[in-house]
């Protein structure tokens, strides 16, 4: 071993100290290695293996992609160190996971040691700096010396920061937090902030006691006002509570003394606040050396003052407690509150309730306006629901309540909210979607906010009603939507996924003229999930960019393979959904897939629904113009459904309306034909074409040609059929005519 990693302490398990001290908890580095392929994770362990550094050995997660790298790194805050692989999902999904770290994540403390088998796969020097990556490697560079002292320089770095960002973090807590030291969650907030600040300056982990005695407090009166650490049960007992020995002789003796104790295994810091005596007990396994003793003294007389000054605590408890911009309770009172609701023998009611589509006024009217919104629904539910019920904000627009069980419903809620609200001259008005909790339903607070969680996103998902009431069926729900998506990725990367194509025939003539293509996912047993079931999966997942592109370009593969049987104006349909549309550089991607495939123009045809026509008309006409000259045409489908968008049409540069299967079949309905009818006028006023789906009967098909739409499309001409089948068909259809 060098001298460079003996000066790292670093060591392997088999030259380590083995003496067993069972009052040690040793906290390893965990380090996250992200690569789609299964050998890199085990050499990287076998490489690693046996490392110990300052007497802390190495932990592993693994993620296989990019997206799952990101779903670890949300849920954890102690991984040190990601191993990331540059090429996985896509050739720069590394890339983009290291963007996603730092800026949505906002994890600016792990280290990242970005890695390809492919060396021209760099990244640019600006994304290395200002992405801050500690290193680039080549799997084949990363020898195990070096892959070592990356790994070890990392890890340096990685604590060098954390220390930092404790320091800073201790230092908040204590000017920051609420605190009223007559209060017991109160105390626990400042005097954590005392021991982890005092622990950063030491280099050490926040393991410690902050400890009070009044001027004429005998040595019972000797109180545990907060800790860190394994010592946090021990807030507000009296310093007997601790069963060691030791700490309670070194607390009782730098209290009697008056003076900081420089202990074997401990420090222990004397404050003297003017009638308050305080001793911070700081576990420690050296003597202090290199510790500045004048910051330390500075901070401990700044503690001084923070004990003496009663305003300032009632002004932080008011922060810790309070949300800043309503006044209203903030999430973390709001569980300490409804901790005490479960038990109370009294019926309550607890509900999460958020704005609709709050961020289209933030985008639409401006923060602030948003921001004054927010003030004036939590004024408008204070007033609506007064005490003894509970109005808090819980996050940006998700507000909670606690209430008497009678006087919270879905109708009361919704009273609330008939009035538009008034906000700088803009009248604004809104609905809340809201999910109900029973209080027999939960174990403890935390409990409480999940399930209301759930039913709130039970009821935006199903979209039926406002509101939805927790049951355990709807967890049972969240799992198996969960086992799907699991499932999806697992068949979709195992290429189970097939297209299927469903025939297009001109009306007039019967004439094949296009298909469309149809995701299908099969199961073992021959049946088939319905895309209406998988696909708001796939987008809710992310899996939808993989798939989509999947599709396009499988789709593109079978028309290159039939182009020479089909006449020359046969089109190949594909849909897109909302997360592709919104893809950079889409319409190029579009384009390089056609050109690969030698499709010609007009002969690929993207289907896009009004959802996605209203998501941003002018990013939406922006890339349809785009496509377009790229000679791809575009149909709207399902039109109809979405009436707020019949004022772009005649806007975008569209080819063809794709009339709802629903409306026809209420072809035959007054109300039905007038909208059918409508339909078929404006888009040959527009010069577009139009095709009827869902066509079963030679009735419907008579009733359409004599409005003169121009294509159809159902299961009177044709079923969804494999690759191969429609080979048939078009050979069959070319025989005919």
């Amino acid at each position: 071993m060098s001298n460079h990693h003996n000066d790292d302490q670093l060591v392997f398990a088999d030259q380590a100290d083995n003496s067993d001290d069972s009052q040690s908890i040793i906290i390893p580095w965990v380090i996250l290695i992200v690569d789609d392929e299964e050998e890199v994770h085990s050499v990287t362990r076998l490489v690693l293996s046996g490392v110990i550094l300052d007497g802390r050995p190495l932990a592993y997660l693994h993620a296989y992609s990019a997206a799952e790298a990101l779903e670890i790194l949300s849920q954890r805050d102690d991984i040190a160190l990601t191993l990331l692989d540059v090429v996985m999902e896509t050739d720069d999904a590394g890339l983009r996971a290291v963007k996603a770290i730092r800026e949505d994540l906002n994890n600016d403390e792990i280290r990242i040691v970005l890695r390809t088998g492919q060396p021209g796969q760099a990244p640019e020097e600006r994304v290395i700096m200002e992405y801050d990556i500690n290193d680039y490697k080549t799997k084949t560079e990363l020898t195990r010396s070096k892959l070592l002292t990356t790994v070890v320089s990392a890890l340096r770095s990685y604590q060098q920061i954390r220390t930092i960002n404790e320091s800073r973090r201790g230092l908040e807590k204590i000017v920051n937090a609420a605190a009223n030291l007559m209060e017991r969650h109160s105390i626990n907030n400042f005097s954590e902030g005392v021991v982890t600040q005092l622990a950063s300056l030491l280099g050490l982990e926040p393991e410690g006691l902050l400890c009070v005695k009044a001027p004429t407090a005998t040595q019972n009166d000797v109180i545990v006002l907060g800790a860190a650490g394994h010592f946090a049960d021990a807030i507000q007992q009296p310093i007997e509570y601790i069963k060691e020995r030791r700490i309670v002789d070194g607390v009782r003796r730098c209290l009697e003394q008056k003076k900081h104790l420089y202990l074997p295994n401990a420090t222990v810091f004397y404050i003297d606040a003017k009638g308050i005596e305080a001793a911070a007990y700081i576990e420690s396994s050296e003597v202090l050396r290199q510790v500045d003793h004048k910051l330390i003294e500075i901070f401990l007389a700044n503690i001084a003052i923070g004990f003496e000054n009663v305003s300032l605590f009632e002004e932080l408890r008011t922060a810790a407690y309070r949300d800043q911009l309503t006044g209203l309770a903030n999430r973390a009172e709001f569980i300490s509150l409804l901790e005490k609701s479960l038990l109370s023998s009294e019926p309550w009611l607890f509900a999460i309730s958020d704005i609709s589509h709050f961020s289209d006024v933030n985008d639409a009217l401006g923060q602030d306006i948003g921001n004054e919104l927010i003030y004036e629904v939590g004024k408008r539910l204070r007033t609506h629901f007064p005490e003894p019920a509970v109005v808090a904000r819980i996050s940006a627009d998700v507000f909670g309540l606690i209430c008497k069980k009678d006087d919270l419903t879905p109708g009361v809620m919704q009273n609330a909210l008939v009035e538009p609200f008034v906000v700088s001259e803009h009248r604004i008005p809104i609905s809340m979607t809201t999910g109900f909790s029973l209080q027999h339903s939960a174990n403890d607070g935390l409990d409480v906010l999940k399930q209301a969680y759930i039913a709130l996103k039970n009821a935006k998902n199903h979209r039926l009603d406002s509101y939805a009431f927790y049951h355990p069926s709807m967890e049972a729900e969240t799992q198996r939507r969960l086992d799907l998506i699991r499932r999806l990725r697992s068949d979709f990367h195992a290429e189970v996924l097939q297209l299927w194509y469903q025939p297009q025939v001109e009306l007039r003539s019967g004439r094949l003229v296009g298909v469309e293509a149809l995701l299908r996912w099969p199961q073992e047993d021959g049946s088939f999930i319905s895309p209406e079931v998988f696909i708001p999966l796939a987008e809710y997942s992310g899996l939808i960019l993989d798939v989509g592109a999947w599709v396009l370009e499988e789709a593109c593969r079978s028309m290159e393979s039939i182009l020479e049987d089909v006449d020359p104006d046969f089109r190949m349909a594909v849909n897109v959904s909302v997360p592709q549309f919104r893809q950079r550089n889409f319409a190029n991607m579009v384009g390089d897939i056609m050109a690969r495939y030698n499709i010609p123009r007009g002969r690929l045809e993207l289907e896009i629904t009004e959802s996605i026509v209203m998501d941003d008309p002018k990013l939406v006409a922006e890339v349809l113009h785009q496509l377009k000259s790229k000679g791809v045409r575009v149909a709207i489908d399902d039109f109809g459904v979405g009436f707020s968008s019949l004022s772009y049409v005649q806007q975008l540069p569209l080819d063809k309306l794709k009339i709802d299967r629903a409306f026809v079949k209420a072809a035959h309905t007054n109300s039905g034909a007038v909208i059918i009818e409508t339909i078929v006028n404006m888009g040959h006023r527009l010069g577009l074409s139009t095709l009827a789906e869902g066509i079963e009967t030679e009735e419907q098909a008579r009733y359409f040609e004599e409005l003169r739409v121009t294509e159809a499309q159902g299961y009177l001409y044709a079923r969804p059929m494999p690759l191969q089948d429609l080979r048939h068909h078009i050979n069959k259809s070319s025989a005919r005519s």
